[in-house]
């Protein structure tokens, strides 16, 4: 999907690009498959605030996405190409023979009038589903199951992809975009290709008012509060943090504290992901 610039008839406008949209071909959801989205503004059930910068946003409905590619060796044919406002990738929409309609994440290279379909053995095609172990190694895949029957958790973002790097017993080696090497159960499910839209990333947002659209809301420095707000707050003019170094708000350090908690999966990590230079 190609960029477009916007023509800097106002300030707001100047440098801000937006997605040409080429690939969608409806802009109405099917019905079926819509619910409801409550707003949550970052808050909890008792109406305070757990996650800060968030509220506001436009109205949107849920697109029901089908992760879990479990209706096996029933062929379905792309009807419609979507965009979704609660993901970055585009969503297509499946006509299946037996006449179910579901969503999946739209890969690259999908168009409307293919064909796919889920199985232990079907063709290494953009769309297929089928298990990692029966998946030749260098194949490109996205939305991967950790568990088999969950439901795709990894590569499901736009651009995102993994590759096959090899099989060691019953566990399938895979490389994710972050550079991280994992293996994964050969009995978990993936789709074949990456992940569309895949200029996402390469968007300019251009001015604030874009952002409150899409929920945000602003970010203060703690520097320029008060002390009683924020660690690094107070002082007269600019002052420097202090302490032992950054802090959040609530006293941990920001930098270089550990804050993941041991999981059971750590050990399947083969390489950790790339450090950030």
């Amino acid at each position: 999907m190609a960029i477009k610039n916007i023509k800097p008839t106002t300030n707001g406008l100047r440098g801000m690009t937006k997605l040409s949209y080429e690939e969608i071909t409806t802009s109405k959801p099917e019905k079926s498959l819509v619910t409801s989205k409550s707003k949550k503004a970052g808050r909890n059930s008792q109406g305070r605030i757990t996650v800060r910068h968030q509220g506001g946003g436009e109205k949107r409905k849920y697109r029901v996405i089908d992760f879990k590619r479990n209706k096996f060796d029933i062929v379905g044919t792309v009807a419609t190409i979507e965009y979704d406002p609660n993901r970055s990738a585009n969503i297509a929409l499946i006509h299946y023979v037996d006449g179910e309609k579901r969503y999946v994440l739209a890969p690259k290279g999908l168009k409307v009038g293919m064909k796919i379909i889920s199985g232990e053995k079907v063709d290494i095609k953009v769309g297929n589903a089928l298990p990692l172990k029966n998946i030749p190694e260098g194949t490109m895949v996205h939305n991967i199951e950790l568990q088999p029957g969950k439901g795709g958790e990894l590569a499901r973002s736009a651009g995102a992809s993994a590759q096959i790097l090899g099989k060691e017993g019953k566990y399938v080696l895979v490389r994710l975009t972050s550079g991280e090497v994992r293996k994964v159960l050969g009995t978990c499910l993936a789709t074949i290709g990456e992940v569309g839209n895949e200029d996402y990333s390469l968007v300019k947002i251009g001015k604030a008012g874009r952002k409150r659209h899409m929920g945000i809301r602003p970010t203060v420095r703690g520097s320029v509060m008060n002390p009683n707000d924020h660690p690094h707050g107070g002082g007269e003019g600019k002052a420097p943090v202090g302490r032992s170094g950054p802090m959040t708000p609530w006293g941990k350090p920001a930098l270089g504290y550990k804050t993941r908690k041991k999981k059971s999966s750590d050990k399947l990590i083969v390489r950790r992901r790339k450090s950030k230079k």
